[in-house]
């Protein structure tokens, strides 16, 4: 339980800079402005993109509003892939950032036991939040660092948070690139894809898993 009550301190420091920030960050990266911040940057306006993305973990910054600018900018499918990467490589810092520095202040605030108890019901049920989180505000944060904090193995996680980063960044540009707002395609794929995605690799993570297990034994 104490786990879970540093999990929502944590979620309720996460909106401080969204309480505090968000809207001056939603008018400079939405819609025309994120399109002309990212063409300021010229020929290195894709890892402008990718370091906003990775940002927001600490930054409110409008993550969906910048892979569709990204699309709007670099076409579908490049687009899809620069947006992708960005949400990617957001999830590994934060699950390496909380597995290598965050355990001891996890253990601290909720206790070995509790942290323990928690790493079996995280081994069962973390996939499907990594997966599915990535497309909700806030949530892809907080579970990426309860995935890091409970060492969900590597592995898992990277599957795991490709089923959700990758169809969502291919998604929002999409968006982008079309030029429209769909909210309602993005919220219905949102529902669909990560979990038929997690579906499809799980039982070859599960083989893959007991394998490695089967050799160091």
């Amino acid at each position: 339980m104490r786990l879970l009550t540093t999990a929502v301190i944590f979620a309720i420091v996460l909106c401080i800079p969204f309480a505090m920030w968000g809207g001056e960050f939603m008018t400079w990266f939405t819609g025309d402005a994120a399109i002309a911040w990212i063409r300021g940057w010229g020929a290195w306006g894709w890892l402008a993109v990718v370091g906003l993305l990775v940002s927001d973990l600490f930054l409110p910054i409008p993550a969906t509003p910048v892979m569709s600018a990204a699309g709007y900018l670099y076409g579908a499918l490049v687009g899809g892939m620069i947006s992708a990467a960005g949400s990617f490589a957001a999830g590994m810092a934060g699950y390496g950032l909380c597995r290598t520095f965050g355990r001891g202040v996890a253990v601290r605030l909720a206790g070995e036991a509790e942290i323990t108890r928690h790493e079996t019901l995280f081994q069962r049920t973390g996939p499907w939040l990594v997966a599915a989180s990535r497309w909700l505000p806030l949530l892809p944060e907080v579970i990426t660092c309860l995935a890091g904090l409970t060492r969900m193995p590597l592995r898992t996680f990277v599957v795991s948070l490709a089923c959700g980063a990758v169809p969502m960044g291919f998604v929002y540009a999409a968006i982008g690139a079309a030029g429209q707002d769909r909210p309602k395609m993005a919220l219905g794929l949102s529902v669909i894809i990560p979990p038929l995605l997690w579906l499809a690799v799980s039982p070859w993570l599960l083989r893959a898993g007991s394998t490695d297990t089967a050799r160091t034994e």
